[in-house]
């Protein structure tokens, strides 16, 4: 079971990374991205070691980075694409992690709640809409809507603007480096959600 530490502080709003943080999603994302870049002629499986070290990272980045670590040739939008059908193919299958949604639900009665999520809209809203989530989460800042992803602060100040929250009172729930980065950037607390994949 998943232990969350919570740090003291009297915070106004609750900001949650999505994959990994509310959803178990990161195993799929991880076989997605297996499968999208063997048609782009990986030949081995992928490192998972590599994989999880790109949390939080936008999708086109994660397309680069890899292409470049195997040496292979790749259009970042095709593999951005190709990716994210394979990852929503694969959604029913994902779980949700109960201790950060329970926390989410009951934060919701009393504070404002926001998703700030690394991944495209279209995808992070699906995302929450199959995990019965999205009615809990009126704010959700994505990829889509910063010029900076993580680890730059920009989607939670967002996230912090549109709660009409003062960043100093926020606290962000985040599985990844990036994320806590970006938190921190914000003037943000933050709690670590521990990822199920190798640290």
């Amino acid at each position: 079971m998943i232990q969350l530490d919570l740090p003291p502080g009297d915070f106004a709003g609750y900001i949650f990374d999505c994959d990994g943080t509310l959803i178990d999603s990161m195993p799929v994302h991880y076989r997605a991205w297996d499968a999208a870049m063997r048609l782009h002629g990986l030949r081995e499986p992928l490192s998972e070691e590599l994989f999880y070290s790109l949390g939080g990272v936008p999708t086109r980045r994660v397309a680069e980075i890899i292409a470049a670590h195997y040496g292979l040739t790749a259009d970042p939008d095709a593999v951005f694409h190709e990716k994210e059908e394979l990852f929503i193919r694969l959604l029913a299958e994902v779980e949700l992690i109960d201790p950060v949604v329970e926390f989410a639900r009951a934060a919701a009665k009393t504070h404002p709640v926001a998703v700030a999520s690394g991944g495209p809209r279209m995808v992070v809203q699906r995302s929450l809409e199959l995990a019965g989530l999205a009615a809990l989460f009126p704010i959700v800042v994505t990829a889509d809507d910063v010029v900076h992803g993580k680890p730059a602060p920009d989607m939670f100040l967002l996230a912090a603007q549109r709660m009409g929250v003062p960043p100093g009172r926020c606290l962000v729930f985040e599985d990844a480096e990036p994320g806590h980065r970006a938190a921190a950037a914000a003037g943000m607390q933050s709690v670590h959600v521990p990822s199920r994949g190798p640290r």
